[in-house]
């Protein structure tokens, strides 16, 4: 296979699942930054904001029960955060440009086949969690868009002569679309509609958290290529110090991008776990009341509704820890390398390698809360303790 072919089928691997979900939204790192994209963006964000807004606007109104509760809060939720990440991901986009050309350059240069090996390995895991992220999202999402039209037709058949069925829709909005003058006779098109603004509001919430997971693997696979590099050094070959310098140009590059990556997530982890900390109270103390009263639709949504973003913050903490390790190997890869046969000058010089990776880039939310494996079980078991607390207190 040419160079130049091998390049193209790695890059499509790499990139062609991740380029179709954000590109809609406008948020593609190597997309041409016009006015086109600009207004791919603001529709991805108006669709997340809808997602939030009419929940909200039911919840306002009084017109849910304790069922629809769960469906409004989790949306307000989704809502948020997709129109967070994607005004993020836009604004400080020059992170993930960077980072993505640098990935770019990367399978353009690769020319061992080890080391192509450990790329594709890492595109492999991003395109995994891509699939079980969306694939889960946009399966939820045909859900409640088949929900309501199931229903409408169970109750015309029914209550034929009753014209006072109450309609559902795909986003828990019927007050809202009633305030806003929605004719029921639109309630096919609103359905469809509002299936169209969930899918568009999950591209923007972990469709945006994949195309982040995909570029920091990446990163992590250049990290664990640079350990071999340094593992391996030869120390026989001419050229030493010029050789075991490009090592360190490259060395201070991933702590450049991972750095700007880390910077990025920043905001977007704080909100994200203040989310989630304030589910776990609300939806923890539902659960609670449906085990008592043994609602069992209610535990199963609640249960879903939990798994589903502590499964994400489980993906942002898998990366985290796996980034931060991979950082503090490099030290341990010069360790076995023949550094004992070194110059005394460039001996000298690894102290100062070994000393930055002591400080290793992490992700952390807002800058002081590191987000690793630790954190995640931290967060599990302070769960676990409260729902025991609530479950003792009201005798379940």
């Amino acid at each position: 296979m040419a160079t130049s072919e091998r390049w193209k089928n790695d890059i499509a691997y790499a990139m062609t699942p991740f380029k179709l979900i954000s590109w809609p939204i406008g948020v593609w790192p190597l997309q041409v930054y016009d006015i086109y994209s600009l207004l791919r963006c603001a529709l991805g964000t108006f669709c997340a904001s809808l997602v939030a807004i009419l929940p909200f606007m039911e919840l306002y109104m009084g017109c849910t029960d304790i069922e629809q509760n769960l469906d409004c809060l989790t949306l307000i939720c989704c809502g948020f955060l997709g129109v967070l990440k994607t005004t993020w991901f836009r604004i400080y986009a020059n992170s993930l440009i960077n980072n993505y050309d640098s990935a770019l350059n990367d399978y353009l240069t690769i020319d061992n086949i080890k080391e192509r090996a450990i790329m594709r390995k890492h595109a492999f895991i991003g395109r995994i969690l891509c699939y079980f992220l969306l694939g889960f999202s946009y399966f939820s999402c045909l859900m409640y868009a088949i929900i309501p039209f199931l229903d409408y037709e169970q109750d015309n058949r029914i209550n034929i002569t009753n014209r006072d069925v109450v309609l559902k829709y795909t986003v828990p909005s019927r007050c809202a679309l009633e305030y806003l003058n929605f004719s029921p006779s639109m309630h096919k098109i609103s359905c469809l509609v509002e299936a169209f603004i969930m899918i568009m509001g999950t591209s923007a919430n972990p469709g945006n958290d994949a195309l982040f997971f995909n570029i920091a693997l990446h990163v992590c696979g250049q990290i664990n290529i640079l350990k071999i590099h340094f593992a391996n050094f030869d120390v026989k070959s001419p050229q030493i110090y010029d050789r075991f310098n490009v090592l360190i140009q490259r060395h201070r590059y991933l702590i450049m991008l991972a750095r700007e990556l880390a910077d990025l997530i920043s905001l977007v982890l704080l909100m994200e776990l203040f989310i989630i900390s304030l589910l776990l109270c609300i939806i923890g103390f539902q659960l609670i009341l449906a085990l008592k009263i043994n609602n069992t639709v209610i535990v199963g949504k609640s249960l879903m509704i939990l798994s589903t973003f502590l499964t994400q913050l489980m993906l942002y903490s898998f990366i985290g820890n796996y980034l931060k390790s991979e950082m503090e190997e490099i030290g341990l890869s010069i360790y076995q390398s023949a550094w004992y046969n070194f110059p005394g000058k460039l001996a000298r010089n690894i102290i100062f390698i070994l000393m930055q990776t002591k400080y290793p880039v992490a992700l952390q939310a807002g800058n002081f809360i590191i987000v690793n494996l630790s954190t995640y079980v931290s967060i599990l078991k302070t769960s676990f303790s409260y729902l025991s607390v609530l479950r003792i207190i009201l005798g379940v």
